[in-house]
C-alpha cells in the first residue's frame, strides 16, 4: 500500500511517532523520521533520520527541504512532536507556555506552510496532525497543551477548507490515553503505542475523494467541541 509513499514523521524517536515510522517501515513505505533526541531517533527504522527542534520555524522549514532533496517528495505529513504540560498556569515560569505552544502549534503551522506548495505541485498529500481531548477538558495543570491541541484542530479545519478542490487532505488524530513519556511514569493502564497505527495508517492511506477537516479516534470519526462529549 505504501511501497511508492514517502511518510515524514516528527516526534518519531520514542512513543506515537516511533510506533508509527515502525509501522509504515513494515508497510513498505520510505519513512522520514524527525525528532529533537538524535541519540534516540537513530534506533529507529527509518530511510533517512532529521534531528530538528521543531519549536524553531528556520529547522521545520530545512526539514521538508532535506527531505525532499533526499526522497524527491514528501507524500504524508505526521506533525506529532509534543511534550506534556503539568503544572499550574500561576507556577509557569516566563515562557513555558509559550515554548509549549511552539513545539506544538507553531511547529504544526511552519511544516503544513512549507509542505502545502510541494504537495501542490506534486497533486497529492495527506497531511495527519495529533491533537487530544485534552482540548476540551479544563483538567487542572495542562493550560499550554490544551490551548494548543485547541488551536491545532482550528487551524487544521481551515486549513482543509482552503485547500478544497486539491489532493490535499487535512485531518487531526486523537490517539487517546497512550503509554508515552510525556505522561510520566503512572500509566500501566494506558495502551501502547503501537496500538494506535491502525487509525494513523487509515489516514495516510485515504482516496483522493476522501474526506478533509476531520478528527478520527480508534479510526472513528471524533465530534471534537461537540455538546454531549
Amino acid at each position: 500500500m505504501f511501497k511508492d509513499k514517502t511518510i515524514l514523521i516528527t516526534g518519531a524517536a520514542s512513543g506515537l511517532g516511533r510506533a508509527w515510522a515502525e509501522g509504515f517501515c513494515a508497510d513498505g513505505a520510505t519513512v522520514i523520521a524527525a525528532d529533537i533526541n538524535g541519540q534516540r531517533l537513530a534506533e529507529v527504522s527509518a530511510a533517512l533520520h532529521l534531528t530538528v527542534d521543531v519549536s524553531d520555524a528556520a529547522q521545520v522549514k530545512q526539514m521538508i527541504a532535506d527531505s525532499v532533496e533526499r526522497t524527491g517528495r514528501i507524500d504524508v505529513l505526521f506533525n506529532n512532536a509534543g511534550l506534556g504540560f503539568n503544572k499550574r498556569l500561576e507556577n509557569s515560569a516566563d515562557g513555558d507556555f509559550e515554548q509549549h505552544v511552539a513545539v506544538h502549534l507553531f511547529a504544526m503551522v511552519n511544516a503544513m506552510r512549507a509542505v502545502i506548495p510541494l504537495m501542490r505541485a506534486q497533486n497529492y498529500g495527506r497531511i495527519i496532525n495529533t491533537i487530544s481531548r485534552n482540548a476540551e477538558y479544563d483538567a487542572v495543570g495542562t493550560s499550554a497543551y490544551a490551548a494548543a491541541k485547541a488551536a491545532m484542530w482550528a487551524a487544521s479545519r481551515v486549513a482543509a477548507a482552503e485547500l478544497q478542490g486539491t489532493n490535499i487532505l487535512i485531518n487531526m488524530l486523537i490517539p487517546g490515553p497512550t503509554r508515552t513519556a510525556i505522561w510520566g511514569k503512572d500509566m500501566a493502564h494506558f495502551q501502547e503505542p503501537s496500538a494506535t497505527y491502525p487509525t494513523a495508517k487509515m489516514l495516510a492511506s485515504f482516496a483522493n475523494d476522501g474526506p478533509s477537516g476531520k478528527v478520527y479516534w480508534n479510526k472513528a470519526e471524533y465530534p471534537m467541541f461537540r455538546e454531549g462529549n
